[in-house]
């Protein structure tokens, strides 16, 4: 597959010739599943489109029964900006419903497969998006990031995926899962790429009231030859699987090896990230999900009163797990329970963001595992608990608002792919893509 680097240099007839030419390359890969449909808007280079991302005219559904039969009546902030890059979208990627998962395995469209194992999972909520890329039928997409919905398929399929400071893209356009933490971000074959793909993406938003004044552009600047000094965490993966600790040691000797400086920090027990990422979460999506009930938008299932067709609709319209966030989000929102969890949820957050400060005073970069392991088998987590426990290294990110970004290491004694992630400060993407970038290239990871 071409990079996007490259394909930004095609004319029109070469676009024409290459979008049929995938098109029919997608079609011979649908048992992966990772699209749900391919259309494609305009003339430019196809960038796959995660399915909670607003598309004029586009069926847009999260992934949901509830939503289907809704059409998109306008353009996602990111799809406009796209557009006036010379970028087409091009095919909706599968998803988690409304992005709750860790493995793509709750779509109402059926699971998509990991393309280096077709038994395992690609990850989640963004496992069409990662899944697309990494079998060579996408050369680039979108994903959204909420606790790690990027950068964990990224590292299962052996891709870069990049999350955003908060308010960097704008959220305008995006199917809202936990407004707070929601991240559009790249998808793409190498660091590059995914610094093209972000200058085009970000940038100030009037329609987004979180989006932040700033519109500096990095892939211009780029540079793999900055001396960085980069933090570790030894005891922060002693959690992680053999795989992914002989992955961080190989990446600490790669930077080790680039020049950078290495030192060694601590982050507070990642079991605090957890609970506060749940509850915080799953607090907003109850608020962002009472929206779908049947009446404005979406499926209806007709009932013997209006209260009736809301419980209905929203009782078969709904999967599982999105089900089981709203129970959790309504309980810890409930008169008797605010203070004793919200309220600590959020008192917890703010003490995440301030330990990633203080560690960010005297340091460039953090390198993270992105997961405790390499993508489980389908059926292998067994409780929604094991799914959620498999955000561990990533959920943090999103609580502090910081940009992460997956790049693939090595791969696993059985062939898997291992990403690890480097986390900058708030609005460092420049610093970030430098360091990825080194990494990156002291590697020399083979996706083959």
């Amino acid at each position: 597959m071409i990079t996007l680097k490259e394909a930004l240099k095609l004319n029109k007839d070469e676009l024409t010739k290459f979008k049929e030419e995938l098109k029919t390359n997608i079609e011979a890969n649908a048992d992966i599943n990772a699209y749900i449909d391919v259309n494609n808007v305009g003339e430019g280079v196809p960038i796959a489109i995660k399915d909670n991302i607003q598309v004029k005219d586009w069926s847009v559904t999260s992934g949901s029964n509830i939503l289907q039969g809704y059409i998109a009546p306008y353009n996602a902030t990111v799809i406009e900006k796209m557009l006036g890059a010379g970028l087409s979208p091009f095919g909706r990627t599968n998803m988690d419903e409304f992005a709750m998962g860790s493995t793509t395995e709750s779509s109402f469209y059926g699971k998509t497969l990991n393309p280096h194992n077709k038994d395992c999972v690609p990850g989640g909520s963004s496992g069409g998006s990662a899944a697309a890329v990494a079998a060579g039928i996408a050369i680039a997409a979108l994903g959204s990031d909420t606790g790690g919905s990027i950068r964990q398929p990224a590292s299962f399929c052996g891709i870069v995926g990049m999350k955003p400071t908060y308010g960097r893209v704008s959220r305008y356009g995006l199917g809202a899962y936990a407004s707070s933490l929601d991240q559009i971000g790249p998808m793409t074959q190498n660091v590059e790429d995914a610094a093209i793909l972000y200058d085009i993406i970000s940038g100030h938003d009037e329609k987004d009231s979180t989006s932040a004044n700033k519109n500096d552009k990095v892939s211009d600047k780029l540079n793999a030859s900055r001396k960085l000094k980069i933090a570790v965490l030894p005891k922060h993966i002693e959690n992680a699987s053999q795989d992914v600790k002989k992955a961080y040691e190989l990446a600490i000797s790669a930077l080790k090896n680039a020049g950078h400086e290495i030192v060694e920090r601590e982050l507070m027990d990642a079991k605090f990230d957890i609970s506060a990422y749940y509850i915080t979460a799953t607090a907003e999506a109850t608020t962002n999900l009472a929206r779908y009930d049947g009446i404005r938008y979406g499926n209806r299932v007709t009932g013997k009163n209006l209260e009736d067709t809301f419980i209905q609709t929203r009782s078969q319209g709904f999967g599982d797990e999105v089900k089981r966030r709203i129970l959790l989000g309504n309980f810890v929102l409930s008169s008797g329970y605010y203070e004793a969890y919200y309220v600590k949820a959020q008192k917890t957050r703010h003490l995440i963001k301030d330990q990633y400060s203080k560690i960010f005073e005297d340091v460039d970069l953090i390198l993270s595992p992105v997961a405790p392991t390499t993508a489980n088998k389908f059926g292998e987590l067994s409780t929604p608990m094991e799914m959620y426990l498999s955000d561990l290294y990533t959920i943090s990110v999103n609580l502090a608002g910081l940009p992460a970004i997956s790049v693939p290491v090595a791969k696993s004694s059985d062939g898997m792919p291992i990403g690890l992630q480097l986390i900058a400060n708030a609005y460092e993407e420049q610093t970030l893509f430098d360091g990825a970038l080194s990494l990156e290239k002291e590697i020399g990871y083979n996706s083959l």
